[in-house]
Parts: C-alpha cells; structure tokens; sequence
C-alpha cells in the first residue's frame, strides 16, 4: 500500500504554532482515509484528527478549534496545522492511511512534536 512520511516537527513554546505533513507514495492517496494520532512517553496512541477522501473532517476534543486538518490530493499530502500548543501536545505524532471505514493499514514513522512551558 501507500508509503507515509511525516514532517514539520519541532520545538516551540506554549501558544506556538507548527505545521505537520504527511506525504503519500502514490495517486491512490485520493481515495484514502488520512488520520493524525500521537503518542507521548509512557502514554497509549491517542487519535488526534483524521479526514475522509471527501474532506469529511473529524477531531479529538482535545485539539478542536486549535487544530485543522486538510489535504492536497494533487500534492498526495496531508496537513496538520497546530495553533495555540500546549505542554500536553508534546509527542511523536504520526499518520496513517485507510480505505473507507477499515483499518488503518499504513503508517509512518512519526516527527517529534515538543511543546515547552
């Protein structure tokens, strides 16, 4: 299936902003869907946002009307814009990439997300 790369990690301060990307081998990307999730030391994966092959969007409480997810089938690209971080944000987050309402079959390695207080 799809091979996914994730980028845009970094170090920022609380209330800071970073921009994630999750780029897809192939064309097929379109007909996927796409999902964020993270996971922070000694803590289970938590699902973070996703978004359909429609654009059909969906988010953690956590993160709503901080965090918005899009995609670029054009590009085989999916974003992750975070505003107004917080310490708890702190994480590797990674996405991953299924086919209607299956498993998530696809996943890449993660990028490093650190939010300091």
């Amino acid at each position: 299936q799809v091979q996914l790369v994730e980028s845009g990690g970094g170090l920022v301060q609380t209330g800071g902003s970073l921009r994630l990307s999750c780029a897809a081998s192939a064309r097929a990307f379109r007909l996927q869907t796409v999902g964020w999730f993270r996971q922070a030391p000694e803590k289970e994966r938590e699902f973070v946002a996703d978004i359909s092959n429609t654009g059909r969007t969906s988010y953690a409480d956590s993160v709503k009307g901080r965090f918005t997810i899009s995609r670029d089938n054009a590009k085989n690209t999916v974003y992750l814009q975070m505003n107004s971080l917080k310490p708890e944000d702190t994480g590797v987050y990674s996405c991953g990439a299924a086919l209607g309402g299956g498993p998530y079959g696809s996943w890449g390695r993660g990028t490093q997300v650190t939010v300091s207080s």
